[in-house]
């Protein structure tokens, strides 16, 4: 079993080079155009040339150590300073009222009932009876 295990790394390698090639956007390859690169892995993928080749010179990676200047990376909430500013000191959020009404309005709207003045019952000759129970 055990001599069995370089040809499978090998072939593993080749496999996952070949699939990255394809899943890359043709403007992240560098030097060939990505069928070139796709040939290269498959006919030198035994001597592992073309799939070690390809992970180090064929694709821009953006974990290359700072080398490389992309978009601005995404920041932690409790590292933005726009969203703590949002906060108040009590940590509630900026825009709600401290008096409570937003958690009462919430439990309104949120599908429990809200009372309702009686309503007034008339018989049918037209003379109010009082309020009415539901």
């Amino acid at each position: 079993m055990l001599r069995y295990l370089p040809f499978l790394l090998v072939l593993a390698l080749m496999i996952y080079a070949f699939i990255d090639c394809l899943n890359t956007p043709e403007e992240e390859v560098r030097g060939l155009p990505k069928v070139v690169w796709i040939i290269i892995i498959l006919l030198f993928g035994e001597v592992l040339v073309g799939p070690v080749v390809w992970l180090l010179a064929g694709k821009n990676r953006a974990g290359g150590g700072g080398r490389q200047a992309g978009p601005q990376r995404w920041v932690a909430p409790d590292d933005n300073p726009d969203f703590l500013k949002s906060l108040n000191k009590d940590g509630k959020d900026a825009g709600a009222p401290e008096d409570g009404t937003a958690a009462r309005d919430a439990t309104d709207a949120g599908g429990g009932r809200a009372e309702e003045p009686p309503k007034d019952v008339t018989d049918p000759t037209g003379e109010e009876k009082g309020p009415r129970a539901d």
